[in-house]
């Protein structure tokens, strides 16, 4: 993958991200310079984090990989809202 331009390179990592079984993901941006990949985004577990990473590794093993991905609690709000 690393002979590609880097706009084919970050439409292959999308690609694979949203195609993939294990993840699924249209939310994850990715960012590529020279031989890195750049993850970043927010997801809501730490599986689903691993899980992305495990993509990108397996589409490109050659190419390094920065996972800046954030794990968001998601869930039922906590408390009351209060309108005014």
């Amino acid at each position: 993958m690393s002979e590609q331009t880097p706009q084919y390179q970050v439409a292959a990592v999308r690609r694979a991200l949203a195609e993939d079984e294990r993840t699924a993901e249209l939310g994850v941006r990715v960012t590529v310079h020279g031989d890195t990949i750049l993850l970043s985004g927010d997801v809501e577990c730490d599986h689903r984090r691993d899980e992305i990473d495990a993509v990108v590794h397996d589409l490109a093993p050659t190419m390094r990989v920065l996972n800046d991905i954030r794990v968001t609690e998601v869930g039922a709000p906590k408390g009351q809202e209060e309108l005014r």
